[in-house]
């Protein structure tokens, strides 16, 4: 059972042993962009204006050392994750979101550059950074280990926090799923009827804000080696 459940999430068409699943992750450079050579419409006015509000607040988030390029490279990875987050709602299309594989390629390169870049350029902040202000003079040792742990496990804890919401949802749509075929009472068919629809409105509102918290988490990382 735990084998069924879980193979959703396996990318099986493969040709020449190279699963083609993944290319999944790039149907935004094809479809997206085929939106700014037309009339504007409703969805393109609303999508300009969340990338707006997006750069307005990264721009914050950045502080005055922050520039229009570092909001731009946050912001396509925000429409990266979230295309692909909404992507996988659909039926037989895979999530590639759901895989450590694109979590961890996604958040290892930024937090490496990050602190390749404060500790070469701003070694004496990040050495300040490592104990706060106000800590006691006994507990200085304990603090250098607790901010470097955590300054370690950063992009495993972007990775995985995105994986695992998108893992549970699927895994509930996917139990509700395989239940309805076998009950043959109707009121336990519109029960399951209405959950699956509640929970494919609630997983495109995690879809989107799993895709908005790693690009802000990515962004306050960016802002802390400035």
């Amino acid at each position: 059972m735990m084998t069924n459940l879980f193979s959703v999430f396996d990318p099986s068409t493969t040709i020449f042993n190279l699963s083609l699943n993944w290319l999944s992750t790039f149907l935004g450079l094809l479809i997206i962009p085929t939106s700014y050579w037309l009339m504007p419409n409703r969805f393109q006015v609303i999508w300009n204006n969340i990338l707006i509000t997006l750069h307005k607040e990264f721009k914050t988030l950045l502080g005055p050392n922050g520039h229009n390029g570092s909001t731009l490279m946050f912001i396509s990875l925000f429409s990266l994750i979230m295309f692909n987050n909404f992507l996988g709602l659909f039926p037989y299309i895979f999530t590639s979101t759901s895989h450590l594989t694109l979590t961890l390629s996604l958040a290892f390169p930024l937090w490496l550059s990050f602190m390749l870049y404060g500790w070469i350029s701003h070694t004496q902040h990040m050495f300040a950074h490592l104990v706060p202000q106000g800590t006691p003079p006994v507990l200085m040792p304990f603090m250098v280990c607790i901010e470097t742990i955590s300054n370690v496990i950063r992009p495993g804890t972007l990775a995985v926090r995105l994986t695992a919401n998108m893992i549970a949802g699927h895994l509930l749509m996917t139990l509700l799923g395989n239940t309805g075929p076998m009950s043959t009472s109707y009121i336990i068919l519109s029960l399951i009827l209405v959950t699956q629809i509640a929970l494919l409105v609630l997983e495109s509102a995690v879809a989107s804000l799993e895709s908005y918290v790693f690009a802000v988490l990515s962004t306050l990382y960016s802002s802390e080696v400035n």
